[in-house]
């Protein structure tokens, strides 16, 4: 794809990824949450204490692809594990393993004088946190299971080059939820954040230095969640579209995150600027999703190539529809948008598209700092170009292996 953003366009671009990133304070309250959570299950009293435990974020928030709710009202999710290093699936059920860890959790809530009540999920617990928090954690008990899939992996041919961190996790929803098994439910959380940052490591390790040295630090103390790169923000700016669009999603259609962050990081080709980064991105995303020998859609993951993230849509066909629906509708909209040089033109444009209040404080805001001033931007580039145009065939990548 030749064709570029205007100058106006990028600023614009800009100036959205700022106004849809999350405060530090949040990052920062996200993480003290877990972190609270993981000095209960170490301290001397602890019944999980023998087991080594591990509490980590995983999700969007470990992504840096958080973005504001909606409304106002609405919460946060943070998204943890609690794996418990000390212990295999030979020696506990899963019901057993989600039993420890939900004693403790709710230990933790009345010491804490948390009144909502903790909740099971599925797969997690999840602590509700007071009213003006506005978040609750949703934590999954897990296990190591580093040695399993490495071995499943290897059987088939497939990259372990992950499986170092790879866990076994409870579902009481499946068959043998009760009984000391091999056959667990797998995540590897850890493996797709490692993936993912190596999808953006030279941008991100360019900007953390140059944060560095703004601040007269070490690079070592810039934490992640102060460095946003174009892909981040790219994904967060096609999340809010993605929102927008299904708002009223009563078929249970609305594209997953996991969907779209994981096509978006494929697609990525390490673009300095957001609005070349998210033009590229809806240009190439599609090409990354494979068909397995009876046509199905594949997208594995990539810290589990056995893991197909649109396994569902085989079974519901209405959601591969509604994904390539929201997918031409950003292509055209965010094409369009970069093509004008006008603010009020391009506030116009994207209003439908990502709600009129915010579409309006980032045009206010991308007047108020010329082009490269704001957060995680680059100088923009001068002059107005063509309407960018989209292919199907924008990229050849390589199959997953494992499918034909």
């Amino acid at each position: 794809m030749t064709a570029k953003a205007t100058s106006i366009a990028k600023t614009y671009l800009d100036a959205l990824a700022d106004e849809l990133e999350i405060s530090d304070t949040r990052y920062e309250q996200a993480q003290e949450s877990y972190r609270s959570l993981g000095r209960w299950f170490n301290r001397p009293a602890s019944t999980l204490r023998g087991y080594d435990p591990a509490v980590y974020v995983q999700g969007s928030f470990g992504l840096g692809t958080v973005i504001k709710p909606l409304h106002a009202e609405e919460e946060y999710d943070v998204d943890a594990v609690c794996e418990l290093k000390a212990l295999n699936k030979s020696q506990l059920s899963q019901e057993t393993l989600k039993a420890m860890v939900g004693a403790e959790m709710e230990g933790y809530r009345r010491s804490q004088a948390m009144t909502k009540p903790l909740r099971e999920g599925r797969r997690c617990w999840t602590l509700n946190y007071a009213d003006g928090a506005q978040f609750h954690m949703d934590v999954v008990p897990a296990l190591p299971n580093a040695r399993d899939v490495r071995i499943l992996l290897d059987s088939k041919g497939l990259d372990a080059s992950r499986a170092a961190t790879a866990i076994a996790i409870t579902d009481n929803e499946r068959l043998g939820y009760q009984q000391i098994s091999d056959d667990w439910p797998r995540s590897n959380p850890k493996g797709y954040l490692d993936w993912f940052k190596g999808r953006m490591r030279v941008v991100l390790e360019k900007r953390r230095r140059a944060m560095a040295d703004a601040v007269k630090a070490s690079v070592e103390a810039i934490p992640d969640y102060k460095v946003r790169t174009p892909l981040q923000s790219s994904i967060m700016i096609l999340k809010r579209h993605r929102d927008i669009m299904y708002v009223k999603d009563e078929l249970n259609c609305c594209p997953i995150s996991i969907i779209i962050t994981t096509l978006a990081a494929h697609a990525y080709q390490g673009e300095e600027e957001i609005a070349d980064a998210l033009l590229s991105i809806l240009s190439g995303m599609e090409a990354y999703i494979a068909r397995d020998t009876r046509g199905r859609a594949v997208i594995a993951n990539p810290s589990d190539p056995l893991e197909n993230f649109a396994d569902k849509w085989a079974e519901f066909p209405e959601r591969e529809r509604a994904f390539y629906a929201w997918l031409r509708q950003a292509q055209r909209d965010f094409a369009h948008a970069a093509s004008l040089a006008d603010r009020h033109s391009i506030t116009d444009s994207l209003s439908p598209h990502l709600g009129q209040e915010l579409a309006k404080r980032a045009a206010d805001r991308s007047a108020s700092k010329p082009a490269g001033l704001l957060r995680g931007a680059t100088a923009a580039a001068a002059g107005a170009l063509s309407t960018p145009s989209f292919s199907n065939t924008a990229r050849t990548p390589t199959k997953p292996q494992g499918f034909a």
